[in-house]
């Protein structure tokens, strides 16, 4: 492939929140700032996510990348199905030809992520949706970062440096921090100069989203309405902020289950879901620990970012230390569909053989490519 091809690529996301498949489409050489195009969420019924739940705990026996115990095998084909569909609809809604269409980079879902161990596990079938779809599949891209030591995680700061190089005025100020808050938060740090530093940084809305759903029967805490009736409970937030995850050394990474909901009689509801964006955000923030320098800019993608608790507390805490905080959408961005954008600028890169990890966001031992392609 020639090195100013760009490609039309899409790329579909189905991250740690479970709630649905993020589609989006980028014209893009891989390296340069891309064409966005539009981009679409198909959400998960309160059944489907369900199943995922449990199927999150049925692959708990996962040793080998390749088991798939229990109905895994059933659930993957599902998965794969309702990204097939997914596409479908993102097609005919936007008036794309499917033929246009060079490449699909797909995610999967992950129900296993154990970097200590070397083991990752995404469902979903390259092949079979390559087939439904008859087109390029691009998949199972953080399976060679962990085979040359890394982490498997995040991998998405390869895309966040392309954005960061075409930022507008009044929006370079370097060193910059693009902050994803999905179930799990992870950080990719860009100063100009070096490569990206990125790492998970802790909870996102995982924890917040297990506490209502269990204690109040409902998916999120919608607009903050639940948070914003309650009070931060000190010894609480410190127990969460007080793991030893904070401490360890970067590049690092995390599984959903690593950080547990709390118990029920831990507080109000209302108190501790404020409690628990108290420590989404300040798990960010305790990030700036482990980087070089003093980010001068925050910019907050994934859907945390609807939260204004959350935010509240990431802008008083940013702003003692002379940053700013912006949203994805200030800074020209689109913050829902940045990660499904990210694995389309990914497959396009696999595709041409560049690097999608560097020792410095993953621990990898090299700049390290991957992904595996199946063709229809």
């Amino acid at each position: 492939m020639d090195e100013t091809t760009r490609l039309r690529a899409l790329g579909l996301m189905s991250g740690t929140s479970m709630d649905g498949i993020d589609v989006a489409l980028l014209d893009t050489d891989g390296v340069s700032a891309p064409a966005r195009g539009p981009a679409r969420t198909y959400p998960y019924d309160a059944a489907f996510r369900q199943r995922l739940e449990a199927a999150m705990q049925t692959a708990k026996a996962i040793t080998e990348r390749s088991q798939r115990p229990g109905n895994l095998a059933a659930i993957e084909r599902e998965i794969t199905d309702r990204h097939a569909d997914a596409v479908r609809r993102f097609l005919a809604e936007t008036g794309i030809a499917a033929a246009t269409i060079d490449a699909v980079g797909f995610h999967g879902q992950t129900v296993l992520h154990r970097p200590a161990e070397g083991l990752t596990v995404q469902l979903g079938e390259g092949q079979r949706l390559a087939t439904a779809l008859g087109c390029r599949v691009v998949h199972d891209m953080r399976a060679a970062d962990m085979l040359a030591g890394g982490q498997g995680a995040p991998l998405v700061p390869a895309y966040h440096a392309a954005l960061a190089a075409a930022l507008p005025d009044g929006l370079r100020d370097m060193p910059v921090v693009f902050v994803n808050i999905g179930g799990i938060s992870n950080i990719t740090y860009l100063d100009g100069a070096g490569d990206p530093i990125a790492f998970d940084s802790g909870p996102g809305n995982a924890l917040l989203d297990q506490w209502v759903a269990r204690e109040a029967g409902i998916a999120f805490d919608q607009n903050g309405a639940i948070a914003s009736e309650g009070g931060i409970i000190d010894n609480l937030a410190a127990d969460y902020l007080g793991s030893s995850f904070f401490a360890k050394t970067v590049p690092k990474s995390l599984d959903r289950s690593d950080f547990l909901p709390p118990v029920p009689d831990a507080g109000s509801l209302e108190d501790v879901a404020r409690t628990l964006c108290f420590v989404a955000a300040q798990s960010i923030l305790k990030a700036a620990e482990h980087l070089p320098r003093a980010p001068k800019l925050w910019i907050v993608c994934g859907g945390g970012r609807r939260h204004p608790a959350i935010m509240q507390d990431l802008r008083e805490g940013a702003a003692e230390k002379a940053a700013r905080v912006v949203s994805a959408e200030e800074a020209g961005f689109d913050g829902d569909a940045m990660e499904a954008e990210a694995w389309a600028f990914l497959a396009v890169r696999s595709l041409r053989g560049l690097p999608l990890t560097w020792p410095t966001t993953t621990g990898c031992r090299a700049p390290t490519t991957g992904g595996i392609l199946s063709a229809p």
